[in-house]
Formats: structure tokens, sequence, C-alpha cells
């Protein structure tokens, strides 16, 4: 099925050409709606003729935050292109990975971030690298001046990929999900229906460009309702606080971690945030008392639920049942159907755990080149999201547990089989198991179980080290313990709920 044609900046290049887009917070460079319809052009046809990027190449990006991933995207909505964003906090084989699995044409890197990309093996069979500086130079060139020929839009079926965005997964190896134009569209629509979003709104996006929240919670919603966006390259507590009220923020999304910080900064006490109509907390849920801190400052918050395969933006629990239904992820956003099945896949009773389903115009075609993940997670039109929550009597829903063992550490996912596979890397470690445990700064952080072999002499610092080279550094475990077996129940696989209970006591 054909979607129907995607060219934001088109439309807003007519009705509002010289209104501000987007604006990078550290160089204060802006992109105008206009310029960007324009870029997108140019860019479009440099990608082609210079670089042979046409319908479905991949173009991998690994850079902070900056105005060129807005240019790419407008260019990707003309030409078909499929943009790549790489999590720049991986080490270089697991840049390797993404780069075999995704095979780009086209590579783009920041300068301070193109050793780790050099490095990988794999880099050296990508046709084309293109300086993240001499894409922002041709952006600064061509952003101005007379309107030039138009890109031919070329047409795209709706599952058609606009990224591919990697999530860890239970393997312990990365799994690219598709995030089609179809996704885009209902994602906003959903987003806007949920929200207040129009052109009127402004925003602050903190969060990373390889996540799905720094893309598709509120940038890519405000880009289709022609909002304002600005950007920051990383989260600064000072420097966020102060331009909530600079830039007359209408809506905000951060993870708690991220709104404790700004709430202890120190000009938090005299701050006032009279435009701001809520802050949208993805990640995890939020603390009563952390609620309490900014309702008192007169900003509501918007807890909800969302995953990089669906929406992301699937629940809202409204600012009013903050306190009333505290815990609760809120309820379905607008074209968002649920189910909550047993084993059996039997819908379950009012307030009974079960697996949380998903369907509608919002969920994933699949993952890129992995259909056998593709078909685990897509039955009978139904996306199985491996979390359990229950439902009561209103239909509010409350996450209860993990299926998939995964973490939470500072708003970014850890999987812990991903750890345990870099740890059995290690000479003189026979096994391995990790954890999450609870951590006040980053609301968890990992903890590993290490068993060694006969005779090996391994310090934790050793195992940090190792650890450090081949992990993104929010994964590496904070707390190592040796300890001479793990747990393990019937069928023989280590038993992490006896982990959990070890864990408090031996940290």
């Amino acid at each position: 099925m054909r979607q129907p044609q995607q060219d934001w900046f088109a439309k807003w290049a007519v009705y509002s050409p010289g209104k501000v887009a987007v604006k990078e917070y550290e160089s204060q460079r802006t992109f105008t709606y206009g310029e960007l319809h324009r870029l997108g052009n140019q860019l479009a046809f440099h990608l082609r003729s210079r670089y042979g990027i046409e319908k479905g190449s991949r173009i991998a990006i690994l850079a902070e935050n900056c105005l060129e991933y807005i240019a790419l995207f407008a260019a990707m909505q003309k030409m078909g292109c499929i943009l790549v964003p790489m999590n720049y906090r991986l080490a270089s084989s697991e840049i390797d990975y993404l780069l075999r699995d995704s095979e780009p044409a086209l590579a783009i890197a920041e300068k301070k971030f193109e050793g780790v990309l050099q490095a990988a093996p794999a880099f050296s069979g990508i046709p084309h690298y293109w300086p993240l500086e001499e894409l922002a130079a041709f952006c600064e060139t061509h952003k101005a001046g007379p309107p030039d020929a138009e890109y031919p839009l070329e047409e795209v079926d709706e599952g058609h990929p606009a990224f591919i965005l990697y999530t860890s997964g239970t393997t312990g190896f990365p799994k690219g999900a598709i995030y089609s134009h179809k996704m885009l569209f209902w994602n906003s629509i959903n987003t806007a229906m949920s929200l207040i979003i129009n052109s009127e709104g402004r925003t602050i996006n903190v969060m990373p460009p390889f996540h799905t929240g720094g893309w598709n919670v509120l940038t890519t919603p405000f880009l289709h309702h022609g909002a304002y966006t600005c950007m920051l390259k990383k989260f600064d507590a000072d420097a966020v606080l102060r331009l909530l009220q600079e830039e007359a923020v209408t809506l905000f999304m951060g993870v708690p971690t991220m709104l404790k910080m700004i709430a202890e900064a120190p000009a938090f006490e005299a701050a006032s945030f009279p435009g701001l109509y809520y802050i949208i907390v993805g990640g995890e849920s939020m603390p009563i008392p952390l609620i309490e801190i900014w309702d008192a400052k007169g900003v509501a918050i918007r807890q909800g639920y969302g995953m990089t395969e669906v929406g992301p933006n699937l629940t809202s629990l409204h600012q009013d049942d903050a306190i009333r239904k505290k815990g609760s992820i809120g309820r379905p956003n607008f074209y968002v159907r649920i189910r909550i099945t047993d084993e059996d896949g039997s819908q379950v009773p009012c307030n009974q755990p079960g697996e949380l389903l998903l369907q509608g115009p919002m969920v994933s075609p699949g993952y890129w080149r992995n259909e056998a993940a593709t078909q685990k997670a897509l039955e009978d039109g139904w996306f199985h999201t491996g979390d359990m929550v229950r439902e009561d009597e209103q239909g509010y829903l409350y996450v209860v547990d993990r299926i998939k063992n995964m973490f939470i550490s500072g708003g970014e996912n850890v999987y812990p089989a991903e750890v345990e596979r870099v740890l059995l890397k290690q000479a003189g470690i026979s096994e391995a198991a990790v954890i999450g445990v609870a951590d006040e700064k980053w609301g968890e952080v990992g903890k590993a179980f290490v068993v060694t072999q006969e005779g090996a002499a391994l310090s934790r610092e050793a195992i940090t080290e190792h650890c450090l080279q081949n992990l993104a550094k929010f994964k590496v475990p904070r707390y190592i313990e040796f300890v001479e077996t793990l747990p393990k129940n019937d069928t023989g696989k280590i038993d992490r709920q006896a982990l959990k209970q070890w864990a408090p006591n031996k940290l």
C-alpha cells in the first residue's frame, strides 16, 4: 500500500517559510521551514549525484544532536533514503556490528567520533564517508539564496523505513527496529491528540539522536505540526533550566534523573514556567516526591509508556491523575489498541498481570533483516512487548515487571545478556550474571555476579577495564561481586530472582 506522500517541509515552506523550525543551542544556528525545504532539495540532489544515494540507501550517522540531522530528515522525506543514527557512546566493536547489519552506502560522523567509527573493521567496506563538518558547511552554503529545483518526490510504501533504530536485544545482539513513514505520521497524530501540539508549540530536545525518544517523542511531531525545537548536544541541568524560561517552552520531555538534577540546580528556587503546559516523563516512573516538587512550581507531570518498535508515544497519564493514579502509565493513546494476555494468549481479568500486546498503525513492520525476531514479536497483527502489565477498573495501566530482564540506567536501556556476553570474553571468568540494582542518581545501575575459573586472579578493576573497552560506559556494571556459584533453577537457568535477593546485602 502506498503511503500518502510525506514532505512536511514543502508544506510549511508555503505556510510559514520564515518561521524558525530548529535552533542549535551551542552555536545559535537556526533553520527556518523555508530553508529546510530548500536544503532538503539540494541535499537530496547532492546525495544522489555525489554518493549514489537513492530510495532504500542507508545513511549511518554518528554525531550528537545537531541541525544536520534535521536537514538529512528533510532529504529523507523527499528521496526515500533510510537514516541510521548510531549510538556515539558505543565501543568500536559495537559500532562494527551495526555497520555490518545495516550496510550503509554512506557514513557521516562528527570529528570527535571519527576514531571510534574508523576503528570498526566494517568501516573499510562502506562506499562513502562524509565528515559532519563538511555536511554542515554544505548546509550553510545552500540554505540561503533563491529557490532551486524541486527534487522529484519518490513514492514509498507505507512500511518503507524512514529510520533503522537499533535497540539491544535479549540475545545480546542489537536489533534494528524499522521505523516507517506510516509510523511517523500516526505517532504524530496520536501524540497531538494526547498532548497540546500545534504550530505555536515550543520545546527543547535533550534526548540523544540515536534513541526514538530523541526523534519521535516530540521532535518529529513538532516538525509535522510546524512548531519550534531548540536542540542541545547533551543534557546540562543549568542550561535546560534557563532555556525552559528563555525559550518560553510549552512542552518538555525528560527522564526522572534529568528532572531531579534540574530541581536540584541552585536557580530552580527562583525559576518560573508560566507557559509550560506540562513535562512528559519517559524511560521510567517518576517518584511522587519529585512530581510534588515540580507541582509546587505549577508544572504538571505527564507520565507514559513507549518503545522503539511501537509509537513510541503509546500511553499517557493525564496530569490531573498524577497523584491519584500514582505508578500508572496512563491509558492508551487514541489510535492504540491493547490486549493483556497470559502465557496461553488468553485475555486476563481486570487487575491481573499479563503481557501487554499492541496493535495499530504505529506498529513497526519488524526488524531489519531479522525475520526470526520479527515473527517472534508480531503474531496475528499484535506486537508482543515482553512487558507485564495490569489494567485497573478504569482502564489505567500499570507496569508490573520487565519480562526481558532489562533495566534502565539514567534513561538508557541495559540488557543483561549483552553485558554478560562481554564479561564471558574476559579470560578467567567462567560464569557471569548481571542485574539492575537501585541507584539514587541513575535509578538503576548494573551489578555483576562473577564466577572465576580455578586459579584465576582477577580484580574488579581489570573486569571494569575490559568492559569499558567493549561496552558503552552506561552498560558497564557499577558493582562486581565474586561468588563461588550462581543460583540456578530446575532447568539449569540462572535464577535472577534469587540474585535480586542477594543484591541488597552484597554491594
